[in-house]
């Protein structure tokens, strides 16, 4: 019979709370959930907390110290290094896709009674449902909701009503996928079939979206020390066709000015926007609002509830632009799960 291990209550005196900082995944963003957790070790304050990487694939859960790979007992999410049983006391979610960002992991650990620094399964599995988020948000008001639908693979659907319904141009996306994996911007019909078949090699849900002309802008926003913080906003100007992967991850191809030189005004209205959707949708963590601004007009886009943490990530800037150094934003952020 399973029997739970106390854990160490977390304490800002000497003792210091044991963090397991987790990256990798099953998904095409592993490669980028890998580049901020290095970051994340390299700037996470070691006068509070001990970090541990632990790498998830498909294959193997490890704990990556010393150069050595030690397995991660899935049973209690405990690792025996040289000895010593590590019981950690949170876990720092840094994977982008799955089973980081849909919610499964954070069902394992609540099963586990462990904390985290994300939303819970609940809200990480619906936010993650692009189609289904858009559907929730459009009913909280304060921001309009493009045209879209999705389509499942191996059931039928009607190409003719889909491009009457949604028009052109527009985006081809998986319904369940980040960093623009799989996205294709669709101006002309002949193209459509295409773009959906690049669309399912990455899920088998496809969602197509009404392409909105305008100025990208993004808006982090966490809880911290009892305070709801909306951070300066970002305006993203791709130099490529749309913030495609490359150029989300190539500073040479797009433009990321923190802060968005936009009317001061809007700049409130979507800071206050994005920290209603956040107790709405009852989010954790530091989590990213997306949005198109075309004119008087605020489209919501997206949530991205496991934003980037590379040196090329946004909430890193706009952190930055409130005042903070990265290792004060990733102690905001685990101090948080920790409560």
């Amino acid at each position: 019979m399973y029997q739970k291990t106390k854990k160490n209550k977390f304490s800002m005196n000497n003792q210091l709370a044991n963090i397991a900082l987790i990256a990798g995944g099953y998904s095409g963003e592993a490669e980028v959930s890998v580049r901020s957790a290095a970051v994340i070790m390299q700037n996470i304050d070691n006068s509070k907390f001990n970090a541990y990487l632990i790498s998830i694939t498909r294959e193997r859960w490890v704990c990556l110290f010393d150069g050595y790979e030690f397995p991660v007992d899935k049973n209690d999410f405990t690792v025996e290094l040289n000895g010593k049983k590590i019981i950690f006391d949170t876990a720092f979610i840094m994977i982008h896709g799955t089973p980081g960002e849909d919610g499964l992991l954070q069902g394992y650990f609540d099963m586990l009674q462990i904390p985290y620094t994300t939303c819970n399964a609940v809200v990480s599995s619906v936010t993650f449902n692009k189609y289904f988020c858009n559907k929730v948000v459009s009913t909280f008001g304060g921001a309009k909701v493009a045209a879209s639908e999705v389509i499942t693979r191996h059931l039928a659907y009607n190409i003719n009503e889909i491009a009457q319904n949604v028009g052109f141009p527009c985006f081809v996306k998986p319904n369940a996928g980040g960093s623009s994996i799989g996205t294709t911007k669709v101006h002309t019909f002949d193209k459509l079939h295409e773009a959906i078949d690049i669309a399912f090699a990455e899920d088998d849900e496809v969602m197509i979206e009404r392409f909105i002309s305008g100025k990208e802008i993004t808006c982090g926003v966490l809880r911290s020390r009892g305070q709801l913080i909306s951070l300066p906003l970002t305006e993203v100007r791709s130099k490529k066709e749309f913030f495609d992967f490359e150029a989300k991850y190539d500073p040479e191809l797009a433009d990321e000015i923190t802060p968005a030189p936009i009317d001061e005004s809007l700049t409130k209205q979507i800071q206050l926007l994005s920290e209603k959707y956040y107790d709405l949708l009852n989010c954790k963590g530091v989590v990213r609002f997306d949005y198109i601004v075309e004119g008087n007009d605020i489209w919501f886009l997206e949530v991205n509830t496991i934003p980037g943490m590379s040196a090329e990530s946004i909430v890193p800037q706009q952190a930055e632009a409130y005042g903070w150094s990265y290792t004060e934003l990733t102690t905001r952020i685990i101090e948080e799960s920790l409560k």
